[in-house]
């Protein structure tokens, strides 16, 4: 039997066909692989091709729900939109907060499975509705033209969505950017009053290949539980927990970017493409307190069953930049656009936000590969001829805004830019390889494994490539653990633990394996900033769904997860020799600050790593790797 939380079926849609099919999800899938990147993994694993280019017809996007996604849950709203990605050539999940997934729990589906390409834009409705006093329901599938869409950004897309199907819908749409398959081009939910991204890996570029515009859900089944009072009651600790605690009501003030000038002090705040060693006086200008402090600040912003509220939006009303309104900056955009492109002015950089949201690119990618182009300008590499005229000086907030148009209309240098910093750095070459920030063709985001060193075995074998989500393990940095995590080593958190290369390995190790159940859980990895132990989310998942986890239950089914991946990638050619870093990050250490000389050894610990994954030299799962039964069949 399902758990009661769960609608119990995914829908496929054939967009080359027109064709809806629903089909039952297993009891047994849900027990071996949770539901949103678990569940997403293991149908895109029966499903690959490593022949089938990532913008291929054929090549299937798959969008799961979390097990707790639409429930209760403190943060139970997430979505996985997962598919083999066309910037890096490899598995992609990219999670999406707001109201979208829960919204789609209540329309009767746990997940989507789109292959095919329809003929002209399109968007997919689904709406489904139960009579509260008869429980018939009434439902619509529906297949749409999106031709009047074609060409609008999100923010306008989503207003004429809504208002051409249902003012309670909750719709996902690509911008411009996924049209022109931007490679680094997102998917967008929730409007001006509350965007949030899938932003990583070119899923808008995935979907804009398949002509799919929009995907717009609505209904009113609500999940069942195991034991409701009891579910409810864990529930409301949880969140009181949540609201006592110190980091969480940082978050819930200042947001994410309230963390920027502790970023700056640890040496985890990258700065001039990952040059320099400290920009106090800029983070101090730059940073979620500042929205607060120089006006712009609107109000606080909610995902679905959030108590932390870490979204701010923003209005700028006067000055070069009034009109600018909507969700504002985050840590990861403003480490982007104001640290690591050096432009200090917190309203310009409000403002290349709403035009990444607006366009539905990833603040992240658009301001690696800007950074990269801005060094490539500094040392003559991209010329004034090059850029149409524009001077790529750092900090020049015109400059900036003037690419990120260019990216989005793949206008001039943007064209080559919106392929990624990989592609452009094989492209211009002159040495620019050395300097260009990815893993596996996936732009950093604004953690450096030189202030925290577990970073490195985390950011070089992370499944998606550089991406700092699928470990955390910096957080350890800031005291952030569980007791009992790791045998051998009972003292709390101490500073030189940042720095400790013979336990790098076995952190990004743990913090993984942790960390790799939330997408399948629908989960927000806050929490577990603000004290979630995989004790305390096994408690959650037992109450919900009558199942009699422990803490080690959800350790070991986030690693077999974590496997899996590494074996989807391993059919797509992965191995050891791409589990590396950029040269900067292993022979340029920090000039400046508490990070100042630090390099990490990355021959201990990803030795110390593969060992614990029991991967081979090679860094291929063996048949000693925990892993879903059935998945190693060669």
């Amino acid at each position: 039997m399902l758990p009661s939380v769960m609608a119990g079926k995914l829908l496929y849609v054939d967009l080359s066909t027109g064709k809806f099919e629903d089909r039952p999800t297993s009891e047994e899938d849900i027990q071996t692989y949770l539901a949103g990147s678990g569940l997403a993994a293991k149908i895109y694993y029966d499903m690959m091709d490593p022949d089938v280019d990532p913008l291929d017809p054929a090549s299937p996007v798959i969008v799961v729900n979390g097990l707790l996604s639409g429930t209760i849950s403190p943060t139970g709203c997430r979505s996985s939109w997962c598919h083999r990605s066309p910037l890096t050539g490899i598995w992609n999940e990219a999670n999406l907060g707001g109201h979208w997934g829960a919204e789609l729990r209540f329309a009767g589906y746990d997940g989507l499975v789109i292959t095919g390409k329809a003929e002209k834009p399109t968007y997919l409705y689904i709406k489904s509705e139960k009579d509260r006093k008869t429980g018939e329901v009434s439902a619509t599938l529906e297949l749409r033209d999106a031709t009047h869409l074609w060409g609008t950004d999100h923010f306008e897309c989503y207003d004429r969505l809504l208002e051409e199907t249902d003012p309670k819908a909750r719709a996902a749409t690509i911008g411009t950017a996924g049209e022109r398959l931007v490679k680094i081009s997102s998917v967008m939910q929730g409007g001006h009053s509350h965007a949030r991204a899938a932003a990583r890996g070119g899923i808008g570029a995935a979907l804009g290949s398949k002509n799919l515009k929009a995907i717009v859900v609505r209904g009113n089944h609500k999940p069942e539980y195991f034991d409701f009072q009891e579910f409810r009651r864990h529930v409301k600790e949880g969140n009181n927990r949540l609201k006592e605690n110190n980091a969480i009501i940082s978050l819930s003030m200042a947001g994410t970017a309230g963390g920027m000038p502790a970023t700056d002090t640890f040496g985890d705040l990258p700065i001039g493409n990952w040059r320099e060693g400290n920009w106090t006086e800029g983070a101090n200008k730059v940073n979620g307190k500042q929205i607060h402090e120089t006006g712009i600040f609107a109000k606080h912003t909610f995902c679905f069953a959030c108590p932390i509220g870490c979204g701010k939006a923003i209005e700028i009303a006067d000055g070069k930049y009034a009109g600018t309104w909507g969700e504002g900056p985050e840590y990861e955009t403003m480490g982007g656009f104001a640290a690591n492109l050096m432009c200090d002015d917190l309203n310009a950089v409000a403002k290349m936000n709403d035009l990444c949201n607006r366009y539905g690119l990833d603040t992240i990618s658009v301001s690696a590969v800007l950074a990269w182009a801005f060094e490539c300008y500094e040392k003559g590499i991209i010329t004034d001829e090059m850029t149409d005229g524009i001077a790529l000086e750092w900090g020049d907030a015109d400059a900036i805004i003037a690419m990120i148009e260019k990216i989005n209309a793949r206008e001039g240098l943007g064209d080559l830019l919106a392929e990624g910093v990989r592609a452009a750095a094989k492209e211009i070459g002159n040495g620019s390889e050395d300097f260009a920030m990815h893993v596996k063709g996936l732009e950093f985001p604004y953690h450096d494994p030189r202030g925290f060193v577990s970073m490195a075995p985390s950011y070089a074998t992370a499944n998606r490539g550089a991406c700092h989500l699928e470990s955390l393990s910096y957080w350890r940095g800031y005291g952030i653990e569980w007791e009992g995590w790791e045998e051998g080593e009972p003292e709390k958190w101490k500073e030189e633990l940042r720095f400790d290369n013979s336990l790098g390995g076995q952190q990004a190790y743990v913090f993984q394996n942790y960390l790799s159940v939330y997408n399948p859980l629908g989960l927000c990895k806050f929490i577990t900033k603000g004290g979630y132990t995989p004790d305390q989310v096994a408690g959650l998942v037992n109450r919900a769904l009558g199942w009699e986890w422990t803490g080690q239950d959800v350790l070991d089914m986030g690693e077999r997860l974590f496997n899996l991946k590494r074996m989807i990638n391993v059919r797509l050619g992965i191995g050891r020799e791409d589990d590396v870093l950029p040269r900067r990050l292993l022979e340029e250490p920090r000039p400046s600050g508490s990070a100042e000389g630090v390099l990490p050894d990355m021959e201990v610990m990803l030795k110390d790593y593969y060992a614990l994954r029991k991967w081979d030299e090679n860094g291929v799962p063996t048949d000693g790797t925990p892993m879903p039964d059935g998945v190693i069949d060669s």
